[in-house]
């Protein structure tokens, strides 16, 4: 019996401006006893089975079968390994092998003719055996983790970022589906993301033993590499980016209290707000958009005013700074602003300083008039 248990350190206490809370035991019992047709094992069998093919494998159905394995239904569940159809009939759970794709009977293969399933919520890359459990079991798992409901608000909210920042990418990359429509050749080779991390897991040719006993193996090594990272996100999710959105969005909420053009966004704690606001502003359909978002630099306890991008993968700013400040410091630039206390604007006019609140709110609405 092949058997593997990942236990994470001490789960963290965290705090979301909606409740506090710990993780449930991440404790990964998802890591796996497994068999294959070919090579019946002696063991005490568990109640439950999950299927998916032997041979080579990829990152879809290493990370399938350990977020099954995460769920209530198949906790604990046997990995079994195999093509023969006979042998997948009789499992509980089936994927990326069988050519059916039957939630009902928890059937969850993608490469049958004619599939077409996308995770939807405005997402249209064609799923994988990973999303295709993502998108029936993702939610529960989640609430599992961070002891919410299933139908909370933030499960959901983290369901769809999770599938956004992390399972998409696995998703589209098993289905050979580019980053950018281009018929141009990539200027690099990248044999470091996930995906491939996994299949660097499949048996060497060169390695003597082929056993079905050493593929199982390196799938289940397979399986902690991948489940672990989505558990990683998941983590981040949930200490870090839920945290930030809500911050964002109540700063957002109260921007007309700032200014009353609704152009300037004051953050009343620093975080990561770039992406968010976007978000935020597309969602919400915020007009007119936010201009230049304010926030004390912990280190120097001045403010920075820093114009907002057109895009959160742009270096082009809404509305910069203006030109005549940029590149000015200190007394030079209060001279020109007419602004007590400056310290900087950059070249680009992307970002300036002011020792006070007061002066960077000055600064953000000269630079909305000029």
């Amino acid at each position: 019996m092949f058997t593997v248990a990942t236990k994470l350190l001490t789960p963290p206490r965290l705090f979301i401006p909606h409740k506090t809370f710990s993780f449930s035991s991440f404790t990964l019992m998802a890591a796996a006893t497994f068999s294959t047709s070919e090579a019946p094992l002696k063991r005490k069998l568990s109640p439950t089975k999950i299927g998916t093919h032997n041979g080579s494998f990829h990152c879809d159905e290493a990370l399938g079968c350990f977020m099954l394995r995460l769920t209530n239904k198949y906790s604990g569940a046997e990995i079994v390994r195999t093509r023969d159809p006979q042998v997948l009939e009789t499992l509980d759970a089936v994927l990326d092998v069988g050519g059916v794709y039957d939630p009902s009977r928890d059937r969850y293969d993608h490469h049958q003719k004619g599939f077409a399933e996308v995770f939807g919520h405005g997402f249209t890359t064609k799923l994988s055996s990973a999303g295709l459990i993502y998108k029936h079991f993702g939610t529960e798992i989640i609430a599992k983790e961070v002891q919410l409901d299933e139908g909370h608000p933030d499960v959901h909210r983290l369901y769809l970022a999770i599938y956004k920042s992390f399972m998409e990418a696995i998703d589209a990359i098993d289905n050979g589906i580019n980053q950018y429509d281009t018929d141009q050749p990539p200027k690099y080779v990248n044999n470091t993301h996930l995906s491939s991390r996994v299949g660097k897991f499949n048996l060497d040719w060169t390695d003597p033993d082929q056993s079905f006993e050493k593929e199982n193996e390196a799938f289940q090594r397979a399986m902690a590499l991948a489940g672990t990272e989505f558990l990683d996100s998941v983590r981040f999710h949930v200490r870090s980016w839920l945290p930030a959105r809500s911050i964002v969005m109540a700063c957002l909420a109260a921007r007309t209290d700032i200014d009353p053009s609704g152009e300037i966004m004051v953050l009343d704690r620093f975080c990561p707000w770039k992406l968010h606001l976007h978000e935020l502003e597309q969602e919400l359909k915020i007009e007119p958009s936010i201009k230049y978002v304010l926030y004390e630099d912990e280190r120097s306890k001045g403010w920075r005013v820093q114009a907002v991008a057109k895009s959160p993968e742009s270096f082009e700013s809404r509305k910069a700074l203006p030109s005549q400040w940029r590149g000015l410091r200190d007394d030079e630039l209060s001279k020109e602003t007419g602004i007590p206390g400056c310290v900087f604007v950059h070249m680009s006019g992307f970002i300036g300083g002011n020792h006070t609140y007061e002066g960077a709110l000055a600064m953000a609405r000269g630079g909305l008039k000029l």
